[in-house]
């Protein structure tokens, strides 16, 4: 059974997937009551699940009339994962902007679950807490040369 975020995370990508103008707009207050749940569990699930580096910008307007739009990113046609992560993966990445980008080339098809897998493995195996700035260079090298390896390799039969 998955997490109280993920069932959130999952009605709002429904609503985007099947919404006719590309974008959804919700209320912040109506989503918590459907869900049960406090308002800040909604802000939590829009600050970690609908990032840029995932695909999606959300704008928000407090108060009673507020409102909360998210818009998916178009992921266009020449831009491939391959260019996405020469453009992301600098000389150093943080956890959190790793983990988008792998979840955003999940997204797009670029990676299945498994290749996601194997690359967080990876990447996220090497951590230590001795050097931070030492780990994010490390974890940008290894990330590039795991999904570069991955994204490059022909198609399996």
């Amino acid at each position: 059974m998955g997490s109280l975020s993920d069932y959130i995370e999952s009605y709002l990508k429904l609503l985007l997937d099947t919404g006719p103008h590309g974008f959804v707009e919700v209320q912040r207050r109506e989503l918590a009551e459907r869900f049960r749940c406090a308002p800040s569990q909604i802000n939590y699930v829009l600050s970690t699940r609908f990032t840029v580096e995932r695909g999606y910008v959300v704008e928000t307007r407090r108060g009673g009339g507020g409102y909360i739009r998210i818009f998916k990113l178009d992921d266009e046609p020449e831009t491939s994962g391959i260019q996405m992560v020469y453009e992301s993966v600098g000389d150093a990445i943080d956890r959190k902007a790793a983990e988008d980008l792998i979840a955003r080339l999940v997204d797009m098809g670029a990676l299945d679950c498994k290749d996601a897998a194997c690359v967080r493995a990876a990447v996220f195996d090497q951590e230590s807490d001795e050097d931070p700035e030492l780990e994010g260079i490390i974890r940008a090298r290894v990330l590039r040369a795991v999904l570069m390896l991955m994204l490059t390799r022909p198609p399996m039969e």
